[in-house]
């Protein structure tokens, strides 16, 4: 059950296998096995490496839901054992470099980095409530909607970058400033409803009047990267932190945006009682991080520090 788990989150039979501590083989068999047991298929290969069928789409919620419980019955007589888990919005993600950070220089904290494949954040929610997950980087626009045993504190923010390539109007700027953005398609592709980065886009559109294009599917970092490359009149958006790799032959550029900084707020989502105890030098870590500037721009819900019951936990700007 727990390969089925991780190799659905990771979307590889060897990454999964490696973080298990098996063979690709062993963990092919294991699934295998779960499937005759089941008598249907959870997965399907792919030139990537596996995606869920919708029957493993399906059966996915509950094989956490057990994992879950087995994890809490070591822990209820093992206090502290068990990994801290933390969801983060991709492995190139600002999260995913931050916890890479604090982990470099606290390589004793026993740390599982996973990805839950939602855009809702309530999903992400549910998870945590459900001891899937310690903690989730994920932020409920209305935090008075939180579950009351569910506590949302404001993380980082993450500063936006312009990524252009060499043949864009923009290339050779240093420095870009928001209403020289305007008129300039700004692709996003995948931009799914009921996320938190939709409502992101849709205020930061508004408020600077810019294009944000979300037409297309997702395909991936690789494909935004040669679209960009090839491209003399697309852009995107990128976060400060965020780790993105191309060959040296695209020559992309990332250029700051100052006057205001153009900022994405990151929230971090965990039970109020009984947190995993590696949490809190997580959370002691974030207050390291380099602030923003003084002027900058976040959305609505992120620019009035609220506090009590579920309320983000925000400095002000």
């Amino acid at each position: 059950m727990r390969s089925f788990v991780r190799a659905a989150e990771l979307g590889q039979l060897q990454r999964a296998a490696d973080e298990l501590g098996v063979t690709q083989q062993g963990v092919s068999k294991r699934i295998a096995a779960l499937e005759r047991e089941l008598d249907v298929r959870l997965f399907t290969r792919t030139a990537r490496g596996v995606e869920l069928t919708l029957d493993g789409q399906a059966f996915l919620p509950h094989a956490r839901n057990i994992i879950a419980g087995v994890d809490r019955a070591i822990t209820a007589i093992r206090p502290g054992s068990r990994a801290l888990r933390i969801d983060v919005l991709g492995l190139r993600s600002a999260q995913a470099v931050v916890l890479h950070d604090y982990w470099r220089s606290h390589p004793e904290t026993d740390l599982d980095v996973v990805t839950l494949r939602v855009n809702d954040p309530r999903v992400a929610v549910a998870a945590v409530q459900a001891g899937d997950i310690d903690a989730s980087f994920r932020t409920v626009t209305e935090p008075a909607t939180l579950p009351r045993d569910v506590q949302m504190i404001h993380a980082f923010d993450s500063p936006l970058k312009l990524l252009v390539g060499p043949r864009h109007p923009l290339a050779s700027a240093r420095t870009l400033t928001p209403p020289q953005l305007r008129r300039h398609r700004i692709w996003v592709p995948g931009i799914a409803p009921r996320s938190e980065w939709a409502e992101f886009y849709d205020e930061l559109a508004t408020d600077f009047d810019l294009r944000i294009d979300a037409a297309g599917p997702n395909f991936g970092n690789e494909v935004l990267l040669d679209a960009l490359a090839d491209s003399a009149d697309v852009a995107t958006l990128v976060g400060a932190r965020d780790r993105y790799i191309w060959p040296t032959n695209y020559d992309l550029r990332r250029i700051p945006i100052v006057s205001p900084t153009l900022a994405y707020p990151l929230s971090l989502i965990f039970r109020r009682t009984n947190p995993h105890p590696g949490l809190r030098a997580i959370i002691d870590h974030f207050g390291s991080l380099t602030p923003l500037p003084g002027t900058a721009w976040l959305p609505s819900w992120a620019r009035t520090p609220r506090r009590g019951d579920g309320a983000v936990e925000h400095p002000r700007r």
